[in-house]
């Protein structure tokens, strides 16, 4: 079957079902037909590529959940491209190439300085004259249009991702240096901070794994940009390592360190270095599930806080992303058992009663969304978990749909800063 025919075909199935047509039966591509296997580093690329072949045979549950995605991916196409470049004013260095946010839980004294900590309540200034709105937005845009165009082969989504991906990490005028030296910054106080480094960790695993499905054949894709965006990654990463903000971020005991763990690894497998993802991914098991998570499956450092819901499925993002890196480098997270029972199972059983509205959660929370935990229920269903298994029907649907069936990876589906 010719390129443009298997295109019209799938377009054809997706708008039958948007208007509510009945399922077409629809030839399966061959093995090597459409894109290869992406090489994600926390999707599981040979899962796509199946869920590709299930979409063009008109499976209704997936349509559902494309319908969702390109509806997103839509949104897109007429926003952008975003540059660190056009803030009102660049970075304490001067340079107008540097990452700039601003810590979202401090907040003005009665005279301006000092600033004070708030928990869990963000001051709308830090959405003004930084970064950080800009890069969530790269972030979510690339993700969303390119596996938008690995499942429909319509290459606006992936002309768009590409035109996104460029602007903000390759081209000289407008890109971004490698490195987070001004990132979450406080008034009066610091120019960055380490604990900045989370404003990439909690999601940039998303641009490797949209740079991974354009790697397939993307129109639009080229060479140099793969290459281009290998030569910043490998910076991004030497920087983590060896600078002073990464190692303290690396150093930290909290799900500040689990989401380093979990950004050096996906760095490092898709760069090629798999003995340093395996090794991480490794280390975490001791470092981070064993001192994180409770033997009841609690995490006590995130009950304390005032977003303690929010801030138990934010950190088992990390720890469920680490498990799925893992799996690639041969790892097993998930069979992880520490000394007094800890592991990624029962920290997902401990959400389970308020995940599926058995039980209100009794601990602190200033904005309670069930839905926040929806992802990572999946991934304990994926991994084997009976409990999980049983409680997805009972999940609430998160803002914009469910698409765990198009990329089972877990998501911070609630949006907070911080």
């Amino acid at each position: 079957m010719r390129a443009g025919r298997r295109l019209g075909v799938l377009l054809a199935a997706l708008a039958a079902f948007a208007v509510g047509g009945t399922t077409p039966v629809v030839p399966a591509p061959a093995a090597s037909a459409a894109h290869g296997i992406p090489r994600t580093a926390v999707l599981d690329g040979a899962r796509l590529h199946q869920t590709k072949i299930r979409l063009a045979h008109g499976d209704a549950h997936l349509r559902r959940a494309a319908r969702a995605l390109t509806a997103r991916a839509d949104a897109w196409l007429g926003q952008g491209p975003w540059t660190v470049v056009d803030k009102p004013r660049p970075a304490p260095g001067g340079d107008v190439h540097d990452y700039l946010s601003q810590a979202p839980y401090w907040w003005p004294s009665k005279w301006g300085c000092p600033y004070v900590q708030r928990d869990g309540q963000r001051n709308p200034e830090v959405d003004t004259g930084t970064d950080r709105q800009d890069l969530e937005k790269v972030v979510d845009s690339v993700y969303d249009l390119s596996l938008a165009w690995y499942y429909t082969d319509d290459p606006r989504y992936a002309r768009k991702a590409g035109q996104i991906l460029r602007t903000w990490f390759l081209d000289a005028a407008t890109r971004m240096n490698p490195h987070l030296n001004h990132a979450q910054f406080i008034p009066c106080k610091y120019d960055g901070r380490a604990i900045g480094i989370i404003d990439f960790s909690q999601s940039y695993t998303s641009v490797l794994d949209a740079i991974a499905v354009l790697d397939t054949g993307a129109p639009g894709w080229s060479a140099d940009d793969r290459a281009g965006m290998t030569r910043w990654n490998k910076d991004f990463l030497n920087w983590l390592r060896t600078s002073d903000f990464g190692r303290q971020e690396a150093a930290a005991a909290n799900n500040h360190g689990t989401f380093y763990d979990m950004q050096l690894a996906a760095l490092a497998y898709a760069t090629g270095d798999e003995a340093l993802a395996r090794r991480t991914v490794q280390q975490a098991a001791s470092a981070r599930i064993t001192p994180q998570i409770a033997g009841d499956g609690s995490q006590p450092q995130e009950l304390t806080r005032t977003r303690s819901w929010h801030y138990s499925t934010f950190t088992l993002v990390a720890h469920t992303r680490l498990a799925a890196i893992g799996r690639h480098v041969g790892v097993d997270l998930w069979a992880y058992r520490g000394p007094d029972g800890q592991s990624l199972f029962k920290a997902v059983d401990y959400l389970l009663p308020a995940a599926t509205g058995a039980a209100a959660w009794s601990h602190p929370e200033l904005a309670f969304h069930r839905y926040a935990a929806t992802d990572v229920v999946h991934a304990a269903a994926d991994a084997g978990s009976t409990r999980a298994r049983r409680a997805l029907p009972a999940l609430q649907e998160p803002p914009g749909g469910d698409l765990w069936p198009l990329r089972p990876a877990p998501e911070q589906l609630d949006s907070i800063a911080g």
